[in-house]
């Protein structure tokens, strides 16, 4: 099955399943029902879905195979999407040329960076990415405006020279000419769902990121990478140098983070250097922490969960809250009103706090080790019963 075991396989479909449907999974209530507004299915929120899933799916084969924790891939992310810009201006709008330089500079950034971090490990490796992602966010605001066009972004001018723009052709983001912001809405009695070229060209390499991190997962490779991270000293003495493994592994997470960076240059030309600011970076780690580090699947939660509180529980207003408790009597309406609206709209950062320490508290192994506690409840064998009619006790 393509390479990969029944259990592995099956996940697979089911990541395939979720990035294909989502136009309609996310968008489980009619649209003039009270909580449409929790509804996810419209084209910018799931293409941050698929995009930051990549990221992150990238980043959990550093960190949570080999533990190297870096706080500085939001580097790697705005290296791709300058380059996916600049392949605009001097190429065409097709993204075809666009990605693959996204992905070619972020990896040789990814080289420079990982070559000199990884000559320290632990808190002094983080600290060291961290500080080259600042470097590389002082130097794409201020130093770089050259090329980089410092705080406006860089963008594509009707002077660009686009060499291979011809007559006729988009003047946005396409796929040989197939236009990325192409819509198709179908209207389902109450329910909209909203079909995009965009997302699905992002949710195709999510895919294609994902099943790579399954068989990098399960080849000796990851296996080494698994050792690194158990007792890097005892690998040592066996005579095997870990730091070619776990530079090959920071380069594979960069050119993760470079695909990524080039998808949001695809959804929207104008990128900037907050895209290398160190929040970036500090997202991507709560995302993987959050959906379960070392898992295949987590990232993909993690990311989703994340995304979904930025754009879902940020948008929320004290309207929103007084027409969905106006039923409750009015001392107990602004009694719960006051205690909510401080975890939303712009405290909707009050609520990710609240539910990443109850996610480390409680559950150590993220999202998917919540799923799995629910899974082991609902297949939970009842105790056999002896012919006398007495349970036997379970083994």
């Amino acid at each position: 099955m393509i390479g990969l075991n029944k259990k592995d396989f099956g996940l697979f479909l089911i990541v395939c399943f979720m990035a294909l449907a989502a136009p309609i999974l996310l968008n489980p209530f009619p649209v003039d029902s009270a909580m449409s507004d929790f509804n996810a299915g419209y084209p910018a929120l799931m293409q941050k879905f698929a995009i930051f899933g990549i990221v992150v799916i990238g980043f959990n084969i550093l960190f949570g195979l080999t533990g190297y924790l870096s706080f500085g891939h939001a580097a790697f992310l705005g290296a791709g999407s300058y380059a996916a810009v600049w392949m605009y201006k001097l190429l065409s709008f097709n993204v075809i040329f666009a990605i693959p330089a996204s992905i070619i500079v972020a990896g040789l950034l990814s080289v420079v960076i990982g070559h000199i971090s990884l000559r320290r490990s632990g808190i002094y490796f983080s600290i060291l990415t961290l500080a080259f992602a600042q470097m590389s966010y002082a130097l794409a605001y201020s130093v770089l405006t050259p090329i980089t066009n410092g705080e406006t972004g860089l963008q594509v001018y009707n002077n660009d020279p686009q060499v291979l723009m011809g007559e006729g052709a988009l003047a946005e983001p396409h796929l040989f000419g197939l236009n990325l912001n192409n819509l198709t809405k179908v209207q389902v009695g109450g329910w909209e769902f909203t079909f995009e070229v965009g997302y699905y060209l992002c949710a195709i390499f999510l895919i294609l990121a994902f099943y790579m991190s399954i068989r990098i997962f399960r080849s000796p490779f990851g296996m080494m990478l698994r050792a690194i991270k158990s007792n890097q000293n005892r690998l040592n003495y066996t005579g095997v140098s870990p730091k070619p493994y776990t530079l090959a592994a920071f380069i594979i997470s960069g050119l993760y983070a470079g695909l990524a960076g080039g998808l949001m240059a695809a959804m929207d030309p104008l990128t900037g250097a907050e895209r290398m600011f160190w929040t970036e970076s500090g997202e991507i780690v709560l995302m993987s922490i959050l959906g379960g580090v070392g898992t295949l699947i987590g990232p993909i939660l993690g990311a989703g969960a994340i995304e979904y509180m930025s754009a879902i529980v940020s948008a929320i207003t004290s309207a929103d809250l007084k027409s969905w408790f106006g039923w409750l009597p009015d001392w107990l309406e602004t009694i719960v009103i006051y205690v909510l609206y401080p975890f939303v709209g712009k405290g909707w950062h009050l609520t990710l706090g609240v539910v990443f320490m109850l996610v480390v508290i409680f559950l150590p192994g993220g999202l998917v080790e919540g799923g799995q506690r629910i899974g082991k409840l609902f297949s939970r064998k009842k105790p056999a019963t002896a012919p006398g009619g007495s349970a036997t006790p379970a083994e």
